[in-house]
């Protein structure tokens, strides 16, 4: 009995023994394990309601047109101030030589005439178009030089349709007086003037014409252009030999230049 009592003792005191060693025992270590991948972090943005419009070209602007300048009535151009621009529409009388690209023509309608002075023109073929009656719309500048008015810096265009010749206006009592310029430029007649000299420029043949014609004891210069009309040589000869006390009467282009100084073309010797 004791013996039995014995082995139980120490049985239970083995079993003590061996779980105190085992409790000291250090915990073995945990198997290795794959690190974690690493986690990206994102964030979130809030999503458009609306995909964004596309980008429309813009419309092509198309260019205005230049506006159409005004005609002006000659009243108009009279009024206009000097190295205003201008733009007329007239009917050729007559023309100066061409040269150069340039030509210079005498122009009227029925309200007034224009000087236009050395108006662009491309060739001689073009201005032979410049026949005496064309119409034309002229573009350039209003200018002055020694008491004339003329149109500077011109270009122009030809305006098919009607045609026009100016009849020469007798405008004999008006020399002396106020009104004589009003007819600036328009061909105009000068009856029973008599001859007072007659010169040639540069004192020979060959160039412009002087002539002073007197009326009423009161005298007047006149001049034959030769770019004008003298070419015509039984023309140029005609005025070239009058002689101090003819009376004529004539005609012509009531050009200014220190006073009136009219641009012969027609004489009728009496």
């Amino acid at each position: 009995m004791k013996k039995k009592v014995l082995a139980v003792v120490m049985a239970a005191g083995l079993s003590l023994t061996m779980a105190a060693c085992t409790s000291e025992q250090p915990a073995a270590p945990a198997e290795p394990t794959e690190a974690a991948a690493p986690v990206e972090e994102t964030i979130e943005t809030e999503e458009p309601t609306e995909a964004p419009a596309e980008p429309t070209e813009a419309p092509e602007e198309t260019p205005e047109e230049p506006e159409a300048a005004t005609v002006m009535t000659y009243a108009e151009y009279a009024a206009a101030e000097v190295d205003d621009p201008v733009v007329v529409e007239a009917y050729v009388q007559a023309n100066q030589s061409w040269w150069d690209g340039k030509i210079t023509v005498y122009a009227q309608d029925k309200d007034g005439a224009y000087f236009i002075y050395n108006m662009a023109c491309d060739s001689q073929e073009e201005a032979d178009k410049l026949t005496e009656g064309t119409k034309i719309r002229v573009s350039g500048f209003k200018a002055e030089w020694s008491g004339e008015i003329e149109i500077a810096d011109a270009t122009y265009e030809i305006i098919d349709g009607d045609t026009y010749v100016a009849e020469a206006k007798d405008v004999t009592d008006k020399l002396g007086t106020d009104e004589l310029i009003d007819y600036q430029n328009q061909k105009v007649l000068f009856t029973d003037m008599t001859v007072v000299s007659v010169a040639y420029k540069n004192d020979e043949p060959g160039d412009d014409i002087y002539v002073k014609l007197s009326k009423d004891d009161a005298e007047y210069d006149f001049c034959l252009e030769y770019y004008l009309n003298g070419s015509d040589e039984e023309f140029y000869n005609l005025v070239g030999g009058l002689k101090a006390g003819d009376v004529v009467d004539v005609e012509g282009f009531l050009y200014w230049y220190e006073g009136v100084n009219t641009h012969i073309t027609a004489v009728t010797v009496k």
